[in-house]
């Protein structure tokens, strides 16, 4: 037996044909729940990197450093915080948004590189 996509033993994975159909439609309707807030954090992510992407030009045009570890900090506290509020983990937030600096911090620093080669172009 074939199944589309959209058919409930497509949908449902490993378990289809294995569970009541109830069940296959409530885990069904779960996964989509699951699929569309994952689309969302990828939209907010995206968004968020736009945003610090700017920060790090305005970073790079005034000679700032491509980190600030007081805010991070700061921000990693709030961040924990708004977890414990929201119960998750305050620790895998923090390692989240560990991930999301981490990776904030070297489009800043590749930012920092490229605005800095014209000048050293500029002193030849």
């Amino acid at each position: 037996m074939s199944s589309t996509p959209d058919s409930p033993d497509a949908r449902g994975g490993d378990v289809a044909g294995r569970v009541d159909p109830e069940v296959l439609d409530e885990l069904v309707a779960m996964r989509a729940s699951i699929d569309n807030i994952d689309a969302t954090l990828v939209y907010l992510l995206a968004e968020r990197f736009k945003a610090t992407q700017r920060v790090g030009v305005l970073k790079a045009t005034h000679d700032l450093p491509p980190a600030d570890p007081a805010r991070e900090r700061r921000q990693i506290e709030r961040l924990k915080r708004l977890a414990e509020d929201a119960q998750l983990d305050p620790d895998f937030a923090e390692k989240f948004l560990n991930f999301i600096i981490d990776e904030v911090i070297r489009h800043h620093q590749a930012l920092s590189a490229s605005s800095a080669e014209p000048a050293a172009d500029d002193a030849r």
